[in-house]
């Protein structure tokens, strides 16, 4: 049970970096290239392992 709460709570702090770089991205219009891509896939499978 233990390690379902890591990966959920891994995969919120994964989507809450997501949601930072695209605020970023979107006020400063930095390219940040494939990078946001790659955390919302990280983080998403880590949600769906913690349910």
């Amino acid at each position: 049970m233990r390690g379902m709460t890591f990966n959920k709570n891994i995969g919120m702090i994964l989507l809450a970096v997501y949601l930072i770089l695209v605020g970023l991205i979107a006020l400063t219009g930095l390219p940040f290239g494939i990078l946001p891509a790659v955390v919302a896939l990280v983080a998403g499978i880590f949600i769906l392992i913690g349910r």
